[in-house]
């Protein structure tokens, strides 16, 4: 899991330019960047500053500029809205959605079951043009793999995956610029359980690199080698992660399993041993299974968890989970990676009484700290320790965010007698009638927390999106939605520099609405 550092550059002397004290006003920041000064990651660190110092005046507001409803599911990425299962696409960098392109209708075998979204590294150069602009690689239900421009929806390249597996999910293992192809799972149904016939093979997973597209191989996971128990798998940081019924979660290393399992390098569009002479990627042949894994290899890391969720992160690395025990529900265990050390104040426990559980994760900012999210209160966290110390590390709060309640509802009544009368049933701190923090989403360009938090006190639902410094916490502005909140409903809220999507599923319908930043008139 531990990636090598890059190699150093050889720099010569420079004298940086003398800071100054104080911050810089948007113009300063402007001339400095006519000018040229500073490298380019420093001239866009500077332009998103310029736009963040924009966005929290006190004359900029965000206003609801565009909504649209589907029968189908709506999704968001990367300033674009797709419609009818990824056959329409809306970009959102105009003042209002304009269509960018409508693919024609695709038959029920060419149904897209999944997608990623893929951006090349700017450093890095490629041979094709087209691998250097954004591209949406896009699984259909019969088996191909096809990536297409975010731009136009021009297909760009097609591979056959397999006529023998039933491929299904895509998912992406971003550290090591690979993606996986995920075949549905082989159950065993009760007429072969009742024959005495066993099914070994679990799944089948075929990886890839990007930028360009270049395939790894494709490997089985088989009972016969990881053990009976085995119900899922996924790749993450390098590591093959497997699930177990017995509610345990075991990882292997994926690049000792290449090294030692790899049958055959195999080439897009090059003929292979395997495939008897025929082509890789061709239909109706696909990939051949290139990657045998023969024997279980060496068990990196194992832990037994609650709904076998485990979390890796922070600096140095830890790992968050909850163990399986009805004792522990609730909670979440904070433990060294390096020997499975519990942390100093490691159990956290949010003291509330709500509907949904309350949610906790490793910050998206590369911080290491630890947000955790309840109905009322939302503590980041972070993890004091060095990697050599023989002490445990320790987890401490960076800063706590309170939900602030005008009339909290007391448990207990005085009836015009004088006699007490005290409630059988305790109201949830996530009852829709009063201000619940229900989503937090990180605006890494602006180093911003987006916090979505809903009230019913007035009788009828409504959202709001507060703004937050990712360093301190400090509420810097709050941003009202227009349109009614069902808590009842799915909702989901994308905070994309000067866009605002929201979301929401009423019962068979979709619903999308689009907010951008404006300045308001004095």
């Amino acid at each position: 899991m531990l990636l090598a550092a890059p190699s150093r550059k050889t720099y010569h002397l420079q004298m940086a330019p003398q800071q100054r004290k104080g911050s810089a006003n948007a113009a300063e920041l402007l001339s400095r960047r006519s000018t040229g000064l500073g490298n380019t990651r420093t001239l866009i660190r500077h332009n998103l500053k310029i736009l963040r110092g924009i966005l929290l005046q006190e004359n900029r507001t965000f206003t609801k500029v565009w909504s649209k409803t589907s029968k189908s599911t709506v999704m968001y990425e990367n300033c674009k809205l797709y419609f009818e299962n990824y056959q329409h696409c809306y970009s959102c960098v105009h003042v209002e959605p304009q269509i960018l392109y409508k693919l024609p209708t695709r038959s029920k075998q060419e149904k897209i079951e999944d997608t990623l979204m893929c951006h090349s590294p700017v450093e890095k150069s490629l041979s094709s043009p087209s691998d250097h602009k954004p591209s949406l690689l896009v699984l259909t239900a019969n088996n191909w793999l096809i990536r297409l421009s975010a731009e136009t929806g021009e297909e760009l390249q097609r591979v056959y995956l397999s006529p023998n597996y039933k491929f299904r999910y895509l998912g992406w293992d971003v550290s090591q610029e690979t993606f996986y192809v995920k075949s549905v799972q082989n159950k065993e149904t009760p007429l072969a359980r009742q024959a005495g016939i066993t099914q070994n093979t679990v799944m089948h997973i075929a990886i890839f690199h990007v930028f360009p597209l270049e395939v790894i191989g494709v490997m089985e996971i088989n009972k016969k080698v990881f053990g009976n128990g085995v119900i899922g798998a996924d790749l993450v940081q390098g590591v093959l992660a497997l699930y177990y019924s017995n509610k345990s979660v075991k990882m292997y290393s994926f690049e000792h399993i290449v090294q030692r399992y790899l049958t055959e390098k195999l080439t897009l569009g090059k003929q292979s041993p395997l495939l008897g002479g025929k082509t890789v990627g061709d239909a109706p042949f696909g990939i051949p299974l290139n990657i045998q894994i023969t024997d279980c290899p060496p068990v990196l890391f194992k832990v037994s968890c609650a709904e076998n969720s485990v979390q890796i992160g922070g600096n140095p690395w830890h790992y968050i989970y909850t163990p399986p025990r009805k004792k522990d529900e609730g909670t979440y265990h904070i433990c060294s990676l390096k020997d499975g050390t519990m942390a100093t104040n490691g159990v956290q426990e949010m003291d509330s009484y709500s509907l949904e559980n309350d949610g906790i994760f490793f910050h998206p900012d590369d911080s290491g700290r630890i947000i955790h999210v309840g109905p009322v209160t939302i503590n980041v966290l972070k993890i004091l320790g060095e990697l050599n110390s023989a002490l445990p590390s320790k987890v401490v709060e960076d800063f706590s965010l309170k939900t602030h309640r005008n009339n909290p509802i007391s448990q207990v009544t005085v009836t015009s007698s004088g006699r007490t009368v005290k409630k059988r049933f305790q109201q949830l701190d996530d009852d829709p009638s009063q201000k619940t923090f229900r989503m937090v989403e990180y605006e890494d360009e602006l180093d911003l927390l987006a916090i979505v938090v809903t009230n019913g006190e007035e009788g009828e639902g409504r959202a709001c999106i507060q703004l937050h410094d990712n360093q301190t916490g400090q509420l810097l502005r709050t941003i009202d939605l227009i349109e009614t909140w069902d808590e009842t409903n799915k909702n989901e809220v994308f905070f994309d520099k000067d866009t605002i999507v929201h979301i929401e599923q009423k019962n068979a319908k979709f619903c999308c609405h689009v907010y951008k930043l404006f300045t308001t008139k004095t």
